[in-house]
């Protein structure tokens, strides 16, 4: 990987899961989501504003291998880090802990777009890999 590790924690909501007592599996694509936002801020970037250029930072893939349930109440660890694949595309690694285990592992591709669909290089993405 090209950047360091980002880490985020995180309370689970009663909401978040399902009749089981345990976090919804969609519910852990809202976390990943909002670990790789935090992460892009940590970089002194800010994923509305990189939008209002005309960049759209969009999901290509997602690979979500689920390993241990959260419950409501458990605090996790989101660990987020990235690396660049092409000049349109960054894959972010991620994996989610909580009391010691590996609750996630996740793989998503980013791919830059303009408003169009068209790919487009994003020029600031160099930050996220420093």
């Amino acid at each position: 990987m090209d950047s360091s590790v980002h880490t985020l924690e995180i309370e689970v909501r009663d909401y978040e899961c399902d009749m089981q007592g345990i976090v919804n599996n969609a519910v852990y694509q809202n976390y990943l989501e909002h670990a790789r936002h935090t992460f892009i801020k940590s970089k002194g970037l800010d994923f509305a504003k990189i939008t209002a250029q005309g960049v759209h930072l969009v999901v290509m893939r997602a690979e979500l291998d689920y390993k241990a349930p959260l419950k409501s109440g458990m605090t996790a660890c989101i660990n987020t880090q990235c690396e660049r694949i092409s000049k349109f595309k960054i894959a972010f690694q991620q994996e989610i802990t909580a009391n010691g285990r590996t609750s996630m592992v996740a793989r998503f591709i980013i791919a830059s777009i303009n408003p169009n669909g068209r790919p487009v290089v994003y020029e600031d993405a160099d930050a996220l890999f420093s």
